[in-house]
């Protein structure tokens, strides 16, 4: 009886959740106690090219780099019609502070991306594929990994699932959150971040 209201039940909830009728999971995301969203799950409300070309209430960048879906910021593969190779999406507000980010990601195979941490890049990718991560023993590919960067006087301590990616990465004063699009595609989610005192 349970099995087949289910099977009557769920295609008619599938459609509506393709059809954006129904939030999904990831939509729903609530950050941690002290943390603020850096996305509001619905569009690229918040985030930019720069220096001038804000996406608030967009769900794609004009080249299409970069997409807002089911709670997740995408970055898409490389479309040589429509604009050029390396793109990197911004926050719109920057971070003078000490503060903590947390982000999830997925990476596609061989793709690569990377955070921009007051303009800084931490490289995120593929890990295991390219780059010199490649030793990371908790990197999981082709599935969700979390990084957490702890910025503290200038100074950023980085992981990906508790392993050290960088110590030690010196920072300017003041500046935004970023997004890379080189190669393949990459998935962002549960990007959340806590101003320290």
């Amino acid at each position: 009886m349970i099995f087949s209201t289910l099977l009557r039940v769920l295609p008619a909830f599938l459609f509506l959740q393709a059809a954006g009728l129904c939030p999904s999971p990831a939509a729903d995301f609530v950050p941690d106690a002290g943390f603020v969203s850096l996305t509001n799950g619905r569009d690229l409300t918040g985030w930019g090219y720069q220096p001038d070309e804000k996406l608030d209430g967009k769900t794609q960048s004009s080249d299409g780099r970069y997409t807002a879906k089911d709670g997740m910021i995408v970055v898409n593969d490389y479309d040589p019609a429509k604009g050029p190779h390396l793109r990197q999406l911004y926050t719109i507000q920057e971070f003078p502070k000490n503060f903590i980010l947390k982000l999830e990601f997925r990476a596609s195979v061989n793709a690569d991306s990377g955070i921009f941490i007051r303009k800084p890049q931490l490289q995120c990718r593929d890990y295991l594929v390219a780059g010199s991560y490649k030793t990371l023993k908790s990197y999981k590919p082709q599935d969700w990994n979390l990084i957490e960067v702890t910025v503290k006087d200038g100074i950023a301590h980085c992981t990906c699932n508790g392993e050290i990616l960088e110590a030690a990465l010196k920072l300017p004063e003041t500046g935004p959150i970023g997004l890379e699009a080189d190669r393949g595609q990459m998935e962002y989610r549960h990007l959340q971040l806590k101003t320290l005192s």
